[in-house]
């Protein structure tokens, strides 16, 4: 299923749906089998995935290199990669922020190399860093935009305000924010001005770390980083769970399952552009492509809004008699 948008101001035509590569981050998510990974790539391109993001920061350089293993094939040359920039590596694997010119410089050769290509299409500052003036951030991407090293560049986890700032300076066409459907905090700045400014938006844990995915009870335990997390905990898990699950039905009605539900029901927004599902296997990112080109209606959208509020999941303890 080749869908394809054009990203914001970035000229690039992607994928709606993402293969992220945040699970190849040992420290947050465990050892994952590198085999599965590869195959999960493999799968999603054949299907129509174009778009795949990864960072210096997951597994300390880990997923931009097994990403440059699946990349190293001739057949996958049309591949559009976004990956981000931030963090100074000490050789104790301590690390500090650094977005000055002369480490942005040395990161992407050195991410490049990694990845086997010439040319990152997307190149994101991971966090803002607020030594670093933001003229010299600016100067260093438009510099390697010149030289070919990079297609285009923007910015993650950054708020409105920082992000005007940092336009002032450079041309900033893409942010990748948090944002779920329980989590839809940048919906009252940064999404109205990036759709203002045609800025491509591509959101990061949309099914909520896989909360939103239908597949949990609310009494499942994890060895994760999740373990650490409320809203994988007792009575909070648990009600999130049952309000997840009460989708079903309507999921049903679409012909799809509460995983697709949920990602058709995000990139709706007229604000979001792409929703990156981080992926372990290939029957993930199958089932996230049957979201790909899915819409459901006016109605049964605000449906799934209201069900993952915090006031529906709130009444979903009371109900349950466990609200404290």
């Amino acid at each position: 299923m080749s869908i394809r948008i054009v990203f914001g101001a970035t000229g690039l035509e992607v994928s709606p749906i993402c293969f992220g590569t945040w699970q190849l981050s040992p420290r947050f998510w465990g050892e994952q089998s590198k085999s599965d990974v590869l195959a999960a790539m493999n799968t999603a391109y054949d299907a129509g995935i174009n778009f795949f993001d990864t960072a210096d920061a997951y597994g300390d350089g880990y997923a931009e290199t097994v990403l440059g293993e699946f990349l190293a094939e001739k057949s996958h040359k049309n591949a559009v990669i976004c990956t981000k920039v931030f963090n100074h590596f000490n050789p104790d694997a301590s690390r500090y922020p650094d977005l000055s010119p002369e480490h942005i410089r040395q990161r992407c050769d050195l991410q490049l190399q990694r990845m086997c290509i010439e040319t990152i299409d997307l190149y994101l500052l991971h966090m803002f860093d607020p030594l670093t003036p933001l003229a010299d951030v600016a100067g260093a991407l438009d510099s390697l935009k010149k030289q070919g090293k990079i297609r285009s560049y923007g910015v993650s986890n950054h708020t409105v305000e920082q992000l005007r700032a940092h336009r002032h300076f450079g041309d900033y066409d893409a942010v990748q924010p948090l944002y779920s459907l329980i989590d839809t905090e940048i919906e009252s700045d940064l999404l109205p001005y990036c759709e203002a400014e045609n800025i491509g938006v591509m959101v990061y844990s949309p099914l909520h770390k896989g909360l939103l995915t239908g597949k949990y009870t609310g009494s499942e335990t994890f060895t994760d980083f999740r373990k650490h997390l409320g809203e994988f905990q007792c009575e909070r898990f648990q009600a999130i769970a049952t309000a997840v699950q009460s989708l079903g039905p309507l999921a049903k009605k679409y012909d799809l399952s509460i995983y697709q539900l949920v990602l058709a029901a995000t990139l709706m927004h007229p604000g979001i552009d792409v929703a990156i599902a981080g992926i372990k296997n290939s029957s993930q990112i199958t089932e996230a492509i049957g979201a790909m080109g899915k819409t459901i209606s006016r109605e049964d959208y605000f449906v799934v809004r209201k069900t993952l509020t915090i006031d529906g999941i709130s009444k979903i303890q009371d109900a349950r008699g466990e609200k404290k």
